[in-house]
């Protein structure tokens, strides 16, 4: 009895919350809804979702709806980042195995709750997040304190602890005496149907795989999943209604994970025309995260702009231009983590720099693509009627300069408002 009675009493209170929430029209300059920008265009919400969208003169808002006037501004969906790591920060502040390795689960759940408000406060309502990198589930118990209002942050989709293959991930290059704590979970042959399934039962969204990593002969990217056991990991996963994400950056990772089922490959280092023409045939969503590349490679003394690019950097503009002149669908996921949190629009600005991408795919990648890669394109990424309401607002228009995102002037995420400037 008493339980039902708790149970009552929590249902009345998100009720009256709902009931207080008040309806709010907003009147920017403009709207970018997904897919095109309107001039002129308003957008009306009523507790947690989106009931009004159009020119002024043909949105009907309720008598004590309170009007948040916003000259000046572009009201977008909220953004959202493709490939996150909320565990990690930049590594020319702490590398990444004293990260793993000396910092406590505890002590990078602090730092990853700043991370995620910093986060939504740069207008990003929603995360995909591919691993804690050495923390566990920890990233399952930091979605539910964002969606139990504990602490403010985007929406989360998470990976928890992600899957290698045996000797292939670090931390590497310890005495073999000792138990060395890995980024990732291994799993090998018919023992990744049980790895899949217990990942799924401790709260992963999807199931994120290394389809190949640094351990070839010369510390270069090479397979480390066969073709069967990437299609035996997709066809667990899928049999749970979730689907299946590939770190692939050599090229034949990238075939044996597309043939396999991924939906959407990150990093692609190496892309060709042959391995691009295959992603658009198989649907797939490439999410390049050249962000990482340029930051890694500053850290490690390229002084962008004075002293010639990197291979690496090269490697990328290359595969990122393949990929944009072949059609590709591409996301967007800077492997954020690796720079500031907060910082994400820097994923965008090198997506024009290294593809040459146009501002208004820019624009459709961090809202409508990323909505349908992961699943949501029925609830956030685009300013319709019935979707949730996660909108932001920037100074100035994004469609002219994509670097305008940086301006944030306003941040609601269902419904609520988290971020308001004057």
């Amino acid at each position: 009895m008493k339980k039902i009675i708790t149970l009552l009493l929590i249902l009345v209170t998100c009720f009256s919350l709902a009931q207080n929430q008040p309806t709010v029209l907003l009147q920017p300059d403009r709207v970018f809804d997904g897919v095109e920008m309107h001039e002129g265009w308003v957008v009306l919400v009523e507790g947690n979702l989106i009931t009004g969208v159009g020119a002024k003169g043909s949105v009907r808002a309720p008598k004590d709806a309170q009007v948040i006037s916003m000259p000046g501004t572009t009201l977008l969906p909220g953004l959202i980042e493709g490939h996150s790591h909320l565990f990690l920060y930049p590594y020319n502040i702490t590398d990444w195995d004293t990260q793993v390795l000396k910092e406590s689960d505890a002590y990078r759940t602090v730092r990853a709750t700043v991370h995620a408000k910093n986060t939504l406060m740069a207008g990003f309502t929603t995360v995909r997040d591919l691993g804690t990198e050495g923390a566990g589930y920890s990233d399952v118990a930091l979605k539910r304190a964002i969606n139990e209002g504990i602490v403010p942050g985007p929406r989360m989709i998470v990976a928890g602890r992600a899957i290698v293959s045996t000797g292939s991930y670090g931390p590497k290059g310890y005495d073999t005496d000792m138990t060395i704590m890995l980024g990732a979970e291994p799993a090998d042959g018919n023992e990744v149907v049980r790895v899949v399934r217990d990942q799924i039962g401790k709260g992963a969204d999807f199931i994120k795989v290394y389809a190949d990593y640094r351990w070839g002969t010369k510390g270069e990217d090479q397979p480390s999943f066969t073709l069967e056991e990437l299609k035996l990991i997709n066809e667990v996963t899928r049999s749970s209604g979730r689907y299946l994400v590939c770190h692939a950056k050599s090229k034949e990772a990238m075939r044996r994970a597309i043939l396999a089922g991924a939906e959407t490959i990150e990093h692609g280092d190496f892309i060709d025309e042959e391995i691009a023409q295959l992603m658009k045939q198989h649907n797939v969503t490439f999410f390049p995260t050249v962000a990482a590349i340029d930051a890694i490679n500053q850290y490690r003394g390229w002084k962008k702009g004075k002293e010639e690019e990197p291979a690496a950097v090269k490697n990328k503009k290359k595969s990122l231009t393949i990929a944009v002149n072949a059609g590709v669908t591409i996301g967007m996921g800077g492997d954020v983590g690796v720079f500031p949190h907060g910082e994400n629009v820097y994923e965008l600005e090198l997506m024009a720099e290294y593809g040459g991408m146009k501002t208004i795919d820019l624009l459709k990648a961090v809202t409508t693509v990323n909505a349908r890669a992961l699943h949501l394109e029925n609830e956030i990424g685009s300013i319709r009627n019935g979707m949730k309401a996660d909108l932001m607002a920037v100074r100035g228009d994004p469609s002219k300069s994509i670097s305008e995102l940086r301006k944030v002037a306003f941040v609601m995420k269902d419904g609520v408002i988290y971020r308001q400037e004057k």
